[in-house]
């Protein structure tokens, strides 16, 4: 039920998204601690609704759809941004859209797979990525307030390099898996015996795994 509070929760992470955008629109360094408070808050909900999903026992279809969406929407909408007003430039752009590049290769991967009924699930090192993917961006978005205090920008742009090496090798790994359940899907489509045997509507419906 989209109304639950773990699916509200993966929501706000969506709905924060225009109010993340505002603030590169705003001058002075009062815009750059609300961005990374925004972002922030949404890191917390990201915990949050996993938690008390289980907690409560409302792990459902559509948080599962909902919760790497709301993430991958997040994460590059704010990559776009940082891009646009320079906060990530030079060389710096290639790992910023290898990370973008990588995500969609996996969802493409999550929602083929799915229909083979094969879960993806989430390694250590995709972890550890994700993790400095996201510190890389919090540094950043601090923008000159964030330099203020530390050096913000140069902390958020090794991370993001460090993270966009570790997404190149899970990327490739998560490839070499689907390629793999692909090859076999293809050698038993082509050992069944009839046209109705290929027939989708003859398959179990999909599941789509979070």
């Amino acid at each position: 039920m989209i109304t639950s509070l773990p699916n509200l929760l993966t929501l706000s992470r969506i709905l924060v998204i225009p109010g993340l955008v505002a603030t590169f629109f705003i001058p002075g360094t009062t815009a750059d601690w609300v961005a990374l408070g925004i972002f922030c808050a949404a890191g917390v909900t990201d915990f949050l609704d996993g938690y008390v999903a289980r907690l409560r026992g409302e792990m459902s279809m559509l948080g599962r759809f909902l919760d790497p969406v709301a993430d991958k929407l997040l994460i590059a909408a704010a990559i776009v941004m940082l891009i646009a007003f320079g906060r990530i430039d030079g060389f710096t752009v290639l790992a910023a859209v290898i990370i973008v590049c990588r995500e969609i290769l996996v969802s493409g991967l999550r929602e083929f797979l799915a229909e083979l009924h094969v879960p993806v699930p989430v390694s250590r090192l995709a972890k550890w990525k994700t993790t400095l993917q996201i510190l890389a961006i919090a540094f950043l978005l601090s923008g000159d307030a964030g330099d203020m205090l530390l050096p913000a920008k140069e902390i958020g742009t090794v991370c993001l390099w460090v993270a966009a090496a570790l997404t190149l090798y899970t990327g490739y790994d998560y490839l070499r898996a689907g390629l793999a359940h692909i090859a076999t899907g293809s050698e038993q489509d082509a050992a069944q015996g009839s046209p109705a045997d290929r027939n989708p509507a003859n398959k179990p419906k999909p599941q789509i795994y979070g």
